[in-house]
């Protein structure tokens, strides 16, 4: 297949061989191809799909119009006859994105890198790991498919929106933890632009602005926080970040219990334990999901 690049962050787009090339397909056809790519990793019953993407219309005509669908997306991005090539496999009831097809999708990448993370706190990203992270949040370039509106499209823009936040909390947290303080507070600030009433972010970019010894920061931080909370949600702040603030007022923050230096003092057993058991949980979903999607692939007429 040529360089296919599609972008579902933000508004739309598919670019060929550099070329922007969206206005090839019509919204149907972007409709299809956004769906599959969100979920490429299973096949799809074609009534499922017709349900999903078209319930407004009479079932022949949905079915008609899936098939001319399907016949618009391979000729309109160029793609050749040929298995790897194909940019879905189709057989008479099932329908799924092709996993050799070679294109690049933004959300594959993001997720991907987060995946990795999910389960780590952000002390202990290493830097490889945390640098994945870094290009993921890069690539959410705005929402999901900006101007969407479908009930499909609502549930998976929000679902990835709190992926992208919880990645920067890991993030600000990693940077904490390594004295980056100016970027951690650069990426506490794009979790605001989102939510602007999330107190635990105020309460660690109190601390980013202690730690980088800029107490009017911290305390014009616990302003800020204040506001938001009253503003948008009618409460006052937590014990927590009350307690935060008044350590900071009075010059009087305790050490971290995690040093900024990473080799200064390894972490306390209890926290590795913790991070280990959740890490077995994971593997253990991981496993049952895999054998899930194996038995789907082998017999997808139990769809």
């Amino acid at each position: 297949m040529s360089n296919l690049r599609i972008r579902l962050f933000g508004k739309f787009e598919v670019r060929q061989d550099d070329q922007v090339e969206t206005g090839a397909l019509t919204h149907r056809a972007q409709e299809l191809l956004s769906y599959l790519i969100l979920h490429r990793h299973k096949p799809h019953p074609r009534e499922a799909l017709i349900d999903i993407l078209w319930s407004d219309c009479p079932p022949a005509q949905s079915r008609k119009q899936l098939r001319q669908v399907l016949w618009e997306m391979q000729t309109a991005l160029h793609t050749r006859r040929t298995n790897s090539d194909l940019l879905y496999l189709a057989e008479t009831d099932w329908i799924t994105l092709n996993p050799e097809c070679g294109a690049w999708f933004d959300v594959d990448e993001f997720e991907q890198a987060c995946g990795r993370a999910h389960y780590l706190p952000g002390e202990l990203l290493d830097a490889e790991c945390a640098g994945a992270l870094q290009r993921a949040v890069e690539l959410y370039r705005g929402d999901l498919l900006e101007g969407w509106y479908q009930d499909w499209c609502l549930y998976e823009r929000e679902r990835l929106q709190n992926v992208y936040l919880d990645m920067l909390d890991k993030l600000m947290a990693y940077c904490e933890f390594h004295q980056h303080y100016e970027a951690g507070l650069e990426y506490g600030a794009q979790i605001l632009q989102y939510d602007r009433a999330r107190e635990r972010t105020h309460w660690q970019m109190m601390r980013l602005h202690y730690s980088a010894n800029d107490r009017a920061g911290a305390l014009r931080q616990f302003q800020r926080c204040v506001a938001a909370l009253d503003q948008e949600l009618g409460v006052k702040p937590s014990q927590r970040t009350l307690t935060l603030y008044e350590q900071i007022r009075v010059d009087q923050v305790p050490e971290r219990s995690i040093a900024a230096n990473p080799t200064a003092r390894p972490l306390p057993l209890s926290r590795l334990v913790d991070c280990l058991k959740s890490l077995r949980v994971t593997l253990n979903d991981l496993q049952r999901q895999v054998d899930q999607e194996l038995q789907v692939l082998e017999d997808p007429t139990d769809q």
